[in-house]
């Protein structure tokens, strides 16, 4: 009877210590795999929005960019079934986090309006960031809200799939911990610096790209701690808020 308990116990132990990736069913990616896998997608986004906002903006840009949402879409879920041999799931937050995804999101949506207002944005020269709205048929407010609404809660959804569950493991089985949530929130805001610095005047660039980055971090963060996209797209969707509400005062208020 000792020694079963003793063997129960020692059992209990391995599983304390077995990788998050165990604990979620998810395969773990094999360095040679995970390089690959970042060289397939992380350029993607970026060469997407060149085309679409400064190489060929028209119908050929646009077109590169929607085949380029296509891949983002798509490469992930073939990548992890057909080479990593996964299985399906809908990432079930089986380790909590939810509230602490929702209070990171007013805490970064606080931030974002905070930091909009303290660097004078409502100063700024609105010209370019009009011109691009109005590129996009966002220059009134119906169409704003129904693009903002897509953006919050579809567009953040896809995000967290494709760069807190993909990238980030990948990042993970190359580096590990806060390493793999730099690298992951690097990668995720390279293409939003290209897109923001076509309307934004140098300064508010870096503002906006660091506040992307931040944000980038802190949702790969609960990934790694909670192995759920939902706590991230909790607080991806409150972000998105605050970002489309500042949107909302610059060019309706």
């Amino acid at each position: 009877m000792r020694s079963r308990k003793g063997e129960r116990e020692q059992g209990g132990k391995g599983a304390a210590t077995e990788g998050p990736h165990s604990l979620v069913n998810e395969p773990e990616p094999n360095r040679r795999r995970a390089l690959i896998a970042l060289l397939l997608l992380a350029p993607i986004p970026s060469l997407g929005v060149i085309m679409a906002m400064v190489v060929a903006p028209g119908p050929v840009g646009k077109s590169i960019f929607t085949v380029a949402k296509i891949w983002l879409l798509v490469f992930p879920a073939a990548w992890y079934l057909l080479v990593e041999k996964g299985r399906p799931s809908w990432s079930p937050p089986r380790h909590g986090g939810l509230g602490t995804g929702a209070v990171s999101g007013v805490v970064v949506g606080g931030a974002i309006v905070a930091g909009a207002w303290l660097f004078g944005v409502q100063h700024m020269d609105l010209a370019p960031l009009r011109t691009e709205v109005q590129k996009m048929g966002l220059n009134s407010a119906l169409p704003y809200l129904a693009a903002a609404a897509g953006w919050t809660f579809v567009n953040s959804l896809m995000e967290e799939y494709v760069y807190r569950w993909f990238v980030f493991r990948q990042c993970e089985a190359l580096i590990k911990g806060w390493a793999a949530v730099i690298a992951s929130a690097a990668i995720f805001t390279a293409h939003h610096v290209i897109a923001v610095s076509q309307y934004l005047d140098p300064l508010l660039t870096v503002l906006a790209s660091a506040g992307v980055f931040a944000g980038g971090a802190a949702w790969s963060w609960l990934y790694m701690r909670y192995r759920s996209i939902w706590p991230g797209w909790i607080s991806h969707v409150l972000a998105d808020i605050a970002v489309f509400g500042v949107g909302w005062f610059l060019l309706f208020g």
